[in-house]
């Protein structure tokens, strides 16, 4: 496609134009990438190099016990990879039977963390460097130190309140009594020893060796339930991505138990309310976009499941006439308020890579919430995901909590294709504004035909748990007052933190273009 190369947004970056690009949330992370591939990788090495330093440099939002997705064209087809972990097989809804919701701290909510079992598929799979050597920026900064990103120290002056009842947190990641401060140094030799011990054994000893023996004690010597069992049966899967139409081109999402169903479903909606004729950043075009939304999350939240627990197939829920039923729900005057409940995080990065041969990798991994659940593996700089909070405790519910299940995710990672070739390679971390970063970077690019960067840094909106809209600071005041004007509950001024951040890369006729969000302390880098 053309888009244009105007940058309307007071907040802009220069996007990176390339053969080789690399884009994340944290600059040292995102030049782990880039040295893989001028080590002769491929954009996969590009991609774990990446992931595996993100679990360093920004242990706020994911970490060495996260879980991750992938999409990967591999310059002739497109794969997904689910690297999410499954509930212990002692879990059940009993063990929480005085609660209304799954708690969000201890070892209710550990699940197995399946990040590098997707590190070690990917690699296995696609990967061209070594193994060992895609782990050599990550266990440097590690053992010798880095300097912490402001956005990164933000996030981490938080959780020491959050934390304070989990002494080995405070032992790993607050080493002098509180959280280091922008620019400060900070490094952690165990988790240095224990990357260089998944490097050494493929990732094995993370699963069946030295490493989940010390998981699964821990587990027995403070009330868990986590056991050697449940991480030696842990498998990554791989699966065919679901696909959507929008404005002639495909977007693909990993099937549930992810929430990309969220995204496809409005994508499809919104094909039918020809919003083209609508301006950018109008209120008709926000509340379109919001309700076609707003409808697609009652459906997600309703059905959305591990797929062997799913009582409907996700390709029904993109069935032409659904949508199109859905569509005529909508009302260019009036806000809804379909049934919903949304999950939220706080933690979590993406990257994207794509290199000269043409190989793109979509990328997400994520604690949940911050550090995760608060329990830190002492002596290894593992701080478990708290993934089992995104559980229903509701009876019949296909996502209630259960041992040996997967639950409800929100990271997902997009990719576009046209006519079955590769075009972007994307996604928006943050809680439930990720379907709904997807939703608005597939409108600004697709609809609207702005490049990459300038849909990055547009202003966002998103709907909350409550259906309330929220927008960030860039929207005329006419558009805000018509919002309401409809019916909308509208909040304004909103923190950038809560709009999540995005990182693109797009495919152009002769290398490609990469933006990243001025959000996040990230960048995105090429050559």
């Amino acid at each position: 496609m053309t888009f244009d190369w105007e940058f309307p947004y007071s907040a802009q970056r220069m996007p990176i134009l390339a053969e080789n690009a690399v884009a994340t949330s944290q600059p040292l992370a995102a030049e782990a990438g880039l040295s893989a591939l001028r080590k002769g990788g491929n954009a996969v090495d590009a991609a774990l190099a990446t992931a595996i330093t993100l679990t360093v440099v920004e242990p706020t939002s994911n970490g060495i016990g996260s879980d991750a997705f992938a999409i990967v064209w591999d310059g002739e087809a497109l794969h997904g990879l689910n690297g999410s972990g499954r509930a212990p097989q002692a879990l059940s809804p009993e063990l929480f039977a005085d609660r209304e919701t799954m708690p969000e701290l201890g070892w209710g909510p550990v699940t197995v963390p399946g990040a590098v079992s997707a590190w070690t598929a990917l690699a296995e799979r696609f990967g061209r460097l070594p193994f060992a050597e895609l782990f050599e920026d990550a266990i440097r900064y590690a053992q010798e130190g880095y300097l912490v990103s402001p956005i990164t120290a933000r996030a981490w002056a938080g959780a020491q309140q959050r934390y304070a009842a989990f002494p080995a947190f405070a032992e790993t990641f607050l080493p002098e009594g509180r959280t280091p401060r922008p620019g400060e140094h900070f490094c952690c030799p165990d988790q240095a020893s224990t990357l260089r011990t998944i490097a050494k054994s493929q990732g094995k000893a993370f699963y069946t060796g030295r490493i989940a023996d010390r998981i699964a004690a821990r587990a027995r010597e403070t009330g868990g339930w986590l056991t050697e069992a449940d991480l030696a049966s842990h498998t990554p899967n791989w699966v065919t991505p679901l696909a959507q139409a929008y404005n002639g081109y495909h977007v693909h999402e990993i099937p549930p138990n992810g929430q990309g169903l969220a995204a496809l479903i409005t994508l499809g909606i919104l094909q039918h309310v020809n919003l083209a004729v609508y301006p950018v950043d109008s209120a008709d075009s926000v509340h379109l976009q919001a309700e076609a939304m707003k409808l697609a999350f009652a459906e997600a939240h309703r059905h959305i499941a591990d797929p062997d627990w799913m009582e409907v197939a996700p390709e029904t829920l993109l069935h032409e006439g659904f949508l199109a039923e859905r569509a005529d729900e909508i009302t260019l005057q009036q806000a809804g308020y379909p049934r919903s409940a949304l999950p939220t995080d706080r933690g979590t990065v993406y990257l994207t890579t794509a290199d000269a041969s043409g190989m793109m990798v979509s990328y997400i991994q994520s604690n949940y919430m911050g550090f995760g659940s608060g329990i830190v593996i002492p002596g290894t700089g593992i701080a478990m995901q708290n993934r089992g909070a995104g559980f229903s405790l509701k009876p019949d519910h296909p996502n209630r909590v259960a041992g040996k299940k997967r639950p409800y995710h929100t990271i997902i990672p997009g990719f576009v294709t046209r006519k079955g070739q590769p075009v972007m390679s994307f996604g928006v971390m943050g809680g439930h504004m990720q379907p709904q970063g997807h939703v608005q970077m597939m409108v600004r690019i697709f609809t609207y035909g702005q490049n990459p960067q300038a849909a990055s840094d547009a202003p966002r909106w998103f709907v909350d748990e409550h259906f309330d809209l929220h927008l960030e600071p860039g929207f005329a005041p006419q558009v805000v007052d018509s919002l309401r004007q409809r019916g909308h509950t509208v909040h304004a001024a909103q923190p950038p933190g809560r709009f999540g951040g995005a990182q693109l890369i797009h495919r152009l006729d002769s290398g490609y273009c990469a933006g990243s969000d001025w959000r996040k302390d990230g960048q995105a880098v090429g050559y």
